[in-house]
């Protein structure tokens, strides 16, 4: 199947799948936690580097067919980013 037909979330399934299967064994999870991890999640080829760019970039260019089909995320997060904000409930 090209990765391009896959839903949003399998797409994230399969980038986090082999982050626990490659890469997880392979990094120091909590000396690295906010290092990015780039995952081509057709070849599972990946770099972590603590630019999400310099990762992207240097994966793009040691695997040019990469593109378009790389997972994002950092090595203690699920997620590269978060967006929104933290809120404090009164009590």
């Amino acid at each position: 199947m090209d990765v391009q037909e896959l839903s949003d979330e399998e797409f994230a399934r399969r980038g986090n799948a082999i982050f626990e299967e490659r890469v997880r064994p392979n990094v120091d999870v909590d000396g690295e936690a906010h290092k990015f991890v780039a995952i081509d999640i057709q070849t599972s080829e990946y770099e972590v580097d603590e630019s999400e760019v310099k990762a992207t970039d240097r994966l793009a260019e040691r695997c040019p067919e990469a593109e378009g089909r790389i997972w994002l995320r950092r090595v203690g997060y699920e997620h590269a980013h978060r967006l929104g904000t933290l809120s404090n409930p009164k009590a």
